[in-house]
């Protein structure tokens, strides 16, 4: 089994953070920029994927959508999943208060930190478990099923998706950059164990001395997320 991860092209708030204050962040488009990084990742996942079939699942963000709109690849499913969203960073029409929630967030620590009328890290965590253990009964229950996945979503969302594949602690997950943008890793299921292609980059060492190592299994089974 293989899975996918890809992060949305560059969109407007990526660029101009005082756009959330008068477009709701679901609704962010694409900048011209994130539509040709977009189309210049669908040729090279066209060369990683071949004729094998993939079933994608999508963030339900405008910018994750569009991103995938432009890959130009054929799948056997696409299917719009909410458990994939970016992290709620609740109201962010205040520029202020969107500076101090930052702030406090960074104090605070990523993972546990959770934004006022938003969610923290671990509350992503939550739903990308939730959505890992219904994939797995997908492809055991469903013959019709793709053994490769195609998950397109945000840098957090993929960062989670990850400690959860591979146990990482809570220290190594917030010592990780998000990757940039339109950028994919690839979760390969082979010789009973999950591997990841590509480390992300560290804007620091994990506090725990953690590394980015891939755990064995002892099944052809998804880690229990539950």
């Amino acid at each position: 089994m293989r899975i996918i991860l890809l992060r949305h092209a560059e969109s407007l708030g990526n660029i101009d953070e005082l756009a959330y204050c008068r477009i709701p962040d679901h609704a962010l488009p694409l900048t011209e920029r994130g539509e040709e990084q977009a189309r210049a990742e669908g040729a090279r996942l066209r060369d990683l994927l071949g004729d094998e079939p993939v079933a994608a699942y999508i963030s339900p963000y405008v910018r994750a959508i569009r991103t995938f709109g432009l890959l130009g690849l054929t799948v056997e499913r696409q299917v719009q999943e909410p458990r994939l969203r970016e992290q709620d960073w609740g109201n962010l029409q205040d520029p202020v208060e969107q500076e101090v929630q930052k702030q406090k967030r960074h104090e605070f620590g990523h993972f546990f930190y959770r934004l006022a009328h938003g969610e923290s890290g671990a509350d992503v965590d939550d739903r990308v478990a939730s959505f890992l253990t219904e994939l797995e009964q997908r492809v055991e229950n469903d013959p019709g099923h793709p053994d490769t996945a195609l998950v397109v979503s945000h840098g957090l969302t993929m960062r989670l998706l990850c400690r959860r594949m591979f146990a990482w602690s809570i220290e190594l997950f917030e010592s990780l950059s998000n990757p940039p943008h339109c950028d994919h890793r690839v979760l390969t299921y082979a010789a009973g164990r999950w591997t990841l292609d590509r480390p992300f980059s560290q804007w620091r060492e994990s506090p725990d001395g953690a590394i980015q190592v891939p755990i064995d299994q002892s099944s052809s089974r998804l880690p229990d997320c539950s």
